[in-house]
């Protein structure tokens, strides 16, 4: 048996594979409900600080679309806006089917908006909310398009509107009203004014960023001949994309003749059943709200606060308002002179009290004991040096800033500015010591001055007994005190325990100066450090606040803009 012997390799090498890098997936832009939260932070971002109108535009959106949003899902509110004389109502009656709305030669036949809804399921809230007269709804069946058994037009409300042209002051705000609130606007024109100046001044113009939820129809093309409906039709979507509306969506048809209702029913269907024109329409008035933030959007990123270089020139600026170097400097002549009453050299001081003071003479020997006194507390900061401080303090946070956010960060500095000289001076008070507290060296230089004083005049009054038995004689005594020669001996003993006072006072006086420097710049950096924990408390962290606000308003100004 011959056996058969396998050469290749038990496990053979896997082919090199390239695998193609994943790519990053795209974040989907943000949602309608996100947008109308992240511009409800807007609008409490920027209130206080922006136009109010604007403000209330945007508040009076939120209320709206929060409302709609309420509402059936379900249905989808389309307006026959136009003209005198367009013949809206006989389309809208051509629609329904049914002669709903008044037609006629006099004009304006329609005074009040007429509802026509297919689908009463939620649409009683709806209608409501729109505040069609109960007189004027009516109810369809579903299905009404028989070209196409399949289609439907149930959910839609449709509503026929007064002429906008009206003379009537209250049909032309009727119109205004319900053309802010329709899902879908549809505007009915005729061959002869179409270009009405009114129309597209007062309408189309400014409604032009709603190309995706407005429809024209030119109706009555049962007047115009076949080529000319075309011209017609070439004329208007012209003038129309000249004004800003892309891409415009241009239908014919003609209510007499019937020509193009079926094609307009087709688009009532296909809309309906999309049911995207309620959120496109709120979602287009949310950019057109955003747009008008976005003015106050600055390009430049924001700082985060005050820069190190502001912080320290602001403190520095509060530190001389308060008069923290003046302080500093009393404290060290009070730090001084109360040092004098402890190392000072006793006999000294009891002949300068001998002799006569010019300060006392003067009546002002209590500056003395002002300055001693200097601890009970300084004088608080002077506004306007507050004011100059504060106005510094923000120039370079501001310089970017659109010209509202920078003046509520000016503001926000501000914010404290009329309690800050008190703060100030406490912050001054609660860094000055104790005077009844001194170092325990100055105890001990004085105890050991006292000593050398009482030394000394124990050595005098030792010279007079000396004299008094020694030289004079008034007295038997031997010893130490009848002793003459003494004299010479405890002269020096006197001068030696004078001298050492004397130098001992000299002494203390140059480490007591050397001290009081540094007792001096000592308490000025801690005046200067509770100054700053001022400062970090009322002025800057309200400017951070304040510029936290405008990211966050940018931030949110970006997500209500994204779509």
């Amino acid at each position: 048996m011959t056996t058969q012997v396998n050469d290749s390799p038990a496990n053979p090498p896997a082919p090199d594979v390239q695998v193609a890098p994943v790519p990053a997936p795209v974040p989907e832009p943000p949602g309608l409900p996100d947008r109308l939260a992240a511009l409800d932070r807007v609008v409490r971002a920027a209130t206080g600080r922006l136009d109010q109108r604007l403000l209330d535009d945007a508040g009076a959106l939120l209320d709206r679309a929060g409302q709609r949003l309420r509402l059936s899902a379900e249905h989808t509110v389309v307006a026959l806006a136009g003209g005198t004389g367009s013949g809206k109502s006989s389309l809208f009656n051509a629609v329904c089917g049914l002669e709903l709305s008044p037609t006629g030669l006099r004009r304006p036949m329609t005074s009040k908006a007429h509802a026509c809804v297919w689908g009463l399921d939620g649409a009683g809230p709806l209608l409501d909310w729109l505040d069609v007269d109960k007189r004027h709804r009516y109810a369809r069946a579903s299905a009404l398009d028989v070209a196409r058994s399949d289609s439907s037009l149930q959910g839609l409300v449709l509503l026929d509107l007064p002429d906008h042209d009206s003379i009537q002051a209250m049909h032309r705000a009727e119109v205004d009203r319900f053309i802010g609130v329709a899902d879908l606007l549809v505007w009915v024109v005729d061959p002869q004014k179409y270009a009405d100046a009114a129309l597209h001044r007062n309408y189309i113009v400014p409604f032009a960023r709603y190309a995706s939820v407005t429809l024209i129809v030119l109706n009555q093309i049962d007047r115009l001949e076949a080529a000319e409906v075309d011209e017609c039709v070439a004329d208007l979507r012209r003038l129309l994309e000249a004004e800003g509306l892309r891409n415009p969506n241009i239908i014919t048809t003609s209510a007499v003749t019937s020509d193009g209702v079926a094609g307009f029913r087709e688009v009532l269907v296909d809309t309906v059943a999309a049911r995207r024109a309620r959120n496109e329409r709120l979602a287009t008035d949310v950019t057109g709200v955003a747009d008008r933030f976005a003015e106050y959007r600055g390009a430049a990123e924001p700082p985060a606060g005050v820069d190190e270089a502001h912080r320290e020139e602001l403190i520095e600026n509060l530190t001389h308002a308060a008069g923290a170097p003046a302080v500093a400097e009393a404290m060290e002549s009070a730090y001084e002179l109360r040092a004098a009453d402890f190392v000072g050299w006793p006999v000294a001081a009891l002949a300068d009290r001998l002799r006569r003071d010019p300060l006392r003479r003067m009546k002002l020997s209590e500056l003395r004991e002002e300055l001693r006194g200097a601890f009970t507390g300084p004088v608080g900061a002077q506004q306007g040096d507050v004011d100059v401080a504060l106005a510094a303090a923000t120039d370079g946070v501001t310089a970017g800033l659109p010209a509202p956010w920078a003046r509520a960060v000016r503001a926000a500095a501000r914010s404290h500015a009329h309690e800050l000289p008190e703060d100030l001076g406490e912050a001054l008070k609660g860094a000055l010591p104790a005077f009844n507290q001194v170092p325990r060296w100055w105890w001990l230089v004085k105890t050991w001055q006292y000593f050398l004083a009482l030394t000394s005049v124990l050595g005098v009054v030792w010279i007079g007994l000396l004299v008094a038995y020694g030289v004079l004689g008034l007295g038997d005594v031997d010893g130490l005190l009848g002793e003459a020669g003494l004299i010479p001996y405890v002269a020096v003993l006197v001068v030696c325990t004078l001298g050492m006072g004397w130098l001992t006072s000299s002494a203390c006086r140059n480490l007591v100066a050397l001290s009081s420097a540094r007792h001096g710049d000592r308490m000025e950096r801690d005046m200067r450090d509770r100054i700053g924990g001022v400062a970090e408390e009322k002025v800057l962290r309200p400017v951070a606040d304040e510029l936290a606000a405008y990211a966050a308003f940018r931030k949110d100004v970006d997500a209500v803009r994204s779509a």
